[in-house]
């Protein structure tokens, strides 16, 4: 509902926020009245809301000026995060809650409750445009400025009563919307979503928020009965008050969940989940070699083939950068003060996930083994073999013979031989005859052919 501007504040040196309302429904805004409203949030003084150091107009363009938070939004932490931890969304939410009550008290309902609109500084939610879309609201005619297409309130969060445009619109439509920003703390989405602004409408109209803890069982049934009490369409059956509700958060948690994080405490998760990284790679080191030497192992044992212990080589190598992204990311999350199940760019890097996607890699590769052996066992597949398909017997005897030789090179094929001889002396299933023996066997058949014994007898 503004272009809003980062602008300095010359006499006394500080930076400041300007919010200026577009030029392309200014002209509806009844300045004077839009001042006159304004006045009164501006009087609000509270830890938990950005207050209104000044409005007026430059020509017909109506703006107010706040002062310049330092830290982002909840929407940039939700949408690098996603769902908060618990204990994070139960504190914000209680801080926006004791907020809205103090406004409440003081006759100035908000509307546009969101998570655009809650900063987060030091570790607490503070909110921001306090009364402006009541002051909008009272200094136009909403009906022909809807019809510009500029919505007092934002599809996502919007109560039910706002949506039908009824004339009394009061502080439990901000209660319904703080309900919607709690389910999508807790769950990273919010409750109703839809291909366009008119279906998010009908789904807010119409349709029940899907339970929370079917996207996320850790939330308490306490909590979401909060949320969803806070979601209710008619007015009535909503709390009535924010104040309503602080008590029963506080119930959930003890009153330190509240507070910011301290350095002890923040220290305490840094040294619970994150490792320096020379650590991190000198444990992994020794965790990659005890597997490597289970695997070697068992290759050797079972005769197995190779690439099973090439392929655990490769996986190790992989898993390395990813333990160094997760040990980064879960120190970054640390110093922010909570290690939640990221959602987007960070999701797969916790210690969870990493850990979890290593053993169904190594499952993975335990299966293509397993199906390997099998296949060789039963002489059928890629695992075939001459013995396993009853061609050969164990330990079965045979005689290589020179390579013949067609190049320049006359000792091509006697290397050639040789290598093959060394390499299936190696196998467990056959015997490899050296020439000694040959010469012996032929020997024997000659003698036996000039004593008149049958080739049956000889064989024998």
């Amino acid at each position: 509902m503004s272009r809003v501007f980062v602008a300095e504040e010359l006499r006394l040196g500080r930076k400041v926020v300007l919010k200026v309302l577009p030029p392309e429904f200014a002209g509806e805004v009844n300045v004077t009245r839009f001042e006159r409203e304004i006045r009164l949030a501006a009087q609000l003084q509270h830890p938990h809301i950005v207050p209104l150091l000044a409005a007026g107009s430059a020509g017909d363009l109506p703006y107010y000026v706040m002062p310049f938070i330092e830290g982002e939004s909840l929407r940039a932490r939700l949408q690098r995060d996603g769902e908060l931890p618990l204990a994070d969304a139960i504190r914000l939410l209680r801080e926006v809650l004791d907020a809205l009550a103090y406004a409440h008290q003081h006759g100035v309902v908000h509307r546009d409750i969101k998570p655009d609109n809650i900063l987060i500084s030091a570790h607490h939610a503070v909110v921001t445009d306090f009364g402006v879309a009541k002051a909008l609201s009272a200094a136009t005619n909403e009906h022909r400025l809807t019809a510009t297409g500029v919505a007092l309130g934002t599809a996502a969060y919007m109560a039910p009563e706002q949506i039908a445009g009824e004339p009394n619109v009061d502080g439990r439509a901000d209660i319904y919307a703080t309900g919607a920003l709690a389910f999508e703390m807790l769950t990273g989405l919010p409750p109703f979503r839809g291909a366009s602004v008119q279906a998010m409408f009908a789904a807010h109209m119409t349709q029940a928020p899907p339970p929370i803890a079917s996207l996320r069982q850790a939330v308490p049934a306490a909590l979401e009965a909060i949320v969803q009490r806070c979601l209710a369409k008619r007015p009535a059956d909503r709390f009535q008050t924010p104040a309503e509700i602080i008590p029963q958060l506080d119930a959930l948690a003890p009153t330190a969940a509240f507070d910011a994080p301290s350095a002890v405490s923040t220290q305490g998760l840094r040294v619970s989940t994150h490792r320096h990284p020379l650590r991190v790679v000198a444990l992994f080191g020794i965790a990659s070699a005890a597997i490597l030497g289970l695997v070697w192992g068992l290759v050797w044992s079972l005769g197995a083939p190779d690439w099973i212990f090439q392929g655990a080589v490769g996986l190790l190598v992989a898993g390395l950068p990813i333990m160094l992204l997760t040990n980064r990311y879960e120190a970054a999350r640390g110093a922010a003060g909570g290690v939640a199940p990221p959602v987007g760019v960070a999701h797969l890097f916790t210690w969870r996930r990493s850990i979890q996607g290593g053993v169904l890699a190594f499952a993975g590769l335990t299966l293509a083994a397993a199906g390997f052996m099998a296949s060789r066992a039963l002489g059928i597949g890629p695992g075939k073999t001459l013995v396993s398909a009853g061609i050969m017997a164990e330990r079965d005897r045979i005689v290589i013979a020179d390579f013949v030789n067609r190049t320049a090179d006359s000792t091509l094929s006697l290397a050639v031989t040789q290598l093959v001889r060394i390499d299936l002396a190696q196998s467990r299933s056959l015997s490899v005859m050296e020439p000694n023996q040959v010469a012996e066997v032929l020997a024997r058949m000659q003698r036996d052919r000039a004593s008149d014994v049958t080739p049956e007898v000889a064989r024998e």
